[in-house]
């Protein structure tokens, strides 16, 4: 009999990381997902869904808003719900939001085993809650799915050994799988040509929720050479908003993009600025420059590589980070673009499975 695998996703990065998979385990099991509702919207969520190819959420827990603490005890508890009714088998989870930790820590409860997607993972910043969220995850899954040599290190680190597989980055797959519909040609609305524009995304609470740094970044963009593309997301239109702040004449603020048409976006600009960590693997796999508006990341392999700086928001880096010359060569890192079908394999050795659980 197949196993029933549930997967618990929220955000938009998540629908990403979960349709690449969920093409992976169709046939090898019984697999459907649980949407805690962090993003509701059509912009930031049915669109995804529609452009790849994923079924509707079995679950719906319209779970929204709030602040860290009642969104995540509201998904807890949603999610436990569902899983006191359905009982599947295992459940995975993805990457760092408070999805993320609500599946884990509702999972572990009720003993069903965790698989962690993006496990190993850290930015060493403590005050982020996706690093709390990422941190407390690997702690309670059994499956630790690591997209690169160093998170298997960290994980180490921490005392944990066991259960680590090293599959590469899932994101890497979902590029490849719908990369090719991209087409780099920008919308005409936005009053730019190919390759002579830039491509902005801001979105991390630091920068939203901090006045003084918004208005900050606002200026940035502003001070830039070239016309900023710029989809706002829900959370940052908000505080523009609330602030009555306005876009500099050169940045051109859309609304949220599908993950094809932001992936064309970015294949299009001649650099990527962003404070997403999904966003700098993507400028990475497209092989466009990449200027992180952060202090730290939880890809340095990235910066090694010599396709992305760290310039926290001083317009002197941002500048200097533009104006580098592009790396000569991507090298191949986090995998190759195949990583839900080596999760698939994993889960399907009764091996790697807690002891009375296997097939």
């Amino acid at each position: 009999m197949k196993k029933t695998l549930a997967l618990v996703v929220g955000a938009r990065p998540q629908f990403v990381k979960a349709a690449p998979l969920l093409r992976a385990l169709d046939g090898a099991f019984r697999a459907w997902t649980i949407h805690t509702g962090q993003h509701h919207d059509r912009d930031m969520s049915e669109i995804h869904h529609a452009q790849l190819g994923l079924p509707r959420p079995r679950f719906h827990l319209g779970v929204h808003g709030g602040t860290h603490g009642d969104q995540t005890a509201r998904a807890l508890a949603g999610v436990e719900r569902v899983l006191l009714r359905q009982r599947p088998d295992a459940v995975i989870v993805f990457g760092d939001t408070n999805a993320t930790l609500a599946g884990a820590l509702a999972a572990a409860k009720l003993n069903i085993p965790v698989a962690h997607v993006e496990a190993g993972l850290r930015s060493h910043v403590r005050a982020m809650p996706e690093e709390v969220n990422r941190v407390l995850t690997d702690h309670l899954a059994h499956w630790l799915f690591v997209p690169s040599a160093r998170a298997r290190a960290q994980l180490a680190r921490e005392g944990i050994r066991r259960g680590v597989w090293g599959v590469g980055d899932i994101m890497r797959d979902a590029v490849r799988l719908f990369g090719g519909a991209a087409d780099a040609a920008p919308d005409p609305r936005w009053g730019v040509a190919a390759g002579d524009y830039y491509f902005a995304t801001v979105h991390r609470a630091a920068n939203t929720d901090d006045p003084a740094r918004l208005r900050a970044i606002l200026r940035l963009f502003g001070s830039l050479d070239r016309r900023v593309v710029f989809p706002v997301h829900p959370r940052t239109r908000a505080r523009l908003k609330a602030g009555a702040l306005s876009t500099p004449a050169n940045v051109a603020a859309v609304r949220p993009l599908g993950y094809v048409e932001s992936l064309a976006a970015q294949r299009g600009a001649r650099a990527v600025l962003t404070d997403s960590g999904g966003v700098q693997k993507e400028a990475y796999y497209l092989g466009v420059p990449c200027v992180t508006l952060r202090e730290e990341t939880e890809w340095p392999e990235t910066v090694a590589a010599g396709w992305n700086r760290l310039t926290g928001l001083d317009p002197r880096r941002v500048r200097a980070a533009l104006a580098r010359p592009r790396p000569r060569a991507n090298t191949a890192l986090y995998g190759d673009g195949h990583t839900a079908e080596k999760i698939r394999d994993v889960l399907l050795n009764p091996a790697t499975w807690p002891r009375g659980t296997g097939r």
